[in-house]
């Protein structure tokens, strides 16, 4: 009888551990496919507001702003500026050393525009100090209101940087479609890259909510 009593007691002891392995097992499971479902439900709604067509402006602002990253960003922004849509515009996060001459080969037509009404940032690095210099720029010249031209999928995140440096000035989102984003979302690469921006501005609003964070990389 007490060798049987000391076999099963290993026995239960070893189907309760079982148990308790197997519920945390389940638990982690429905963790991670909730926060599967979540970042799939919050990719979902990030692309539903990713601008898919480019946009006739006819509204007028103080200032524009053109975030770097593409030729083609700055080639519209220099239009709007042609055509009267701002007073001046910042190409923000110019390489330090591409010169006026450059910018104003991409669109020569517009030469005596670009050396009197351009001005180049070539500080900003990523999104956070394009958003820092814009709020520099703008408060010196004394706009409250500037048109923002970067690309669609970049949009959301510029926008956010923005607003948060700039709460008081009113701003008008002018978004570049590029010529792979108007083939579709369909391909791999391209998904990769809305996902990648759609990971950067869940990072921006969150670090944005936290105060030392924001003052960490302000």
């Amino acid at each position: 009888m007490s060798s049987a009593r000391s076999q099963s007691q290993p026995s239960a002891k070893s189907s309760r551990w079982s148990r308790i392995v197997l519920r945390f097992a389940r638990w982690c499971t429905a963790v991670i496919l909730l926060l599967l479902f979540a970042v799939a439900g919050g990719f979902l709604w990030f692309l539903s507001g990713v601008p898919v067509s480019e946009i006739i402006l006819s509204s007028r602002a103080d200032g524009i702003v053109v975030l770097t990253g593409g030729a083609s960003r700055i080639e519209d922004a220099i239009e709007l500026l042609a055509k009267g849509n701002g007073q001046r515009l910042l190409i923000s996060g110019v390489n330090p050393s591409t010169s006026e001459r450059e910018i104003t080969r991409l669109k020569p037509e517009h030469g005596n525009i670009i050396t009197c009404c351009v001005d180049l940032d070539r500080t900003a690095v990523n999104t956070i100090t394009n958003a820092t210099e814009t709020r520099r720029w703008a408060k010196n010249r004394g706009f409250k209101s500037l048109i923002v031209v970067t690309s669609n999928y970049h949009m959301p995140r510029a926008m956010a940087e923005l607003s948060h440096q700039l709460p008081d000035i009113s701003l008008v989102a002018f978004p570049v479609v590029s010529e792979q984003l108007k083939a579709g979302w369909s391909s791999g690469p391209t998904l990769r890259l809305l996902f990648v921006e759609y990971v950067k501005y869940m990072a921006a609003i969150a670090r944005m909510r936290v105060p030392i964070l924001d003052r960490m990389f302000a």
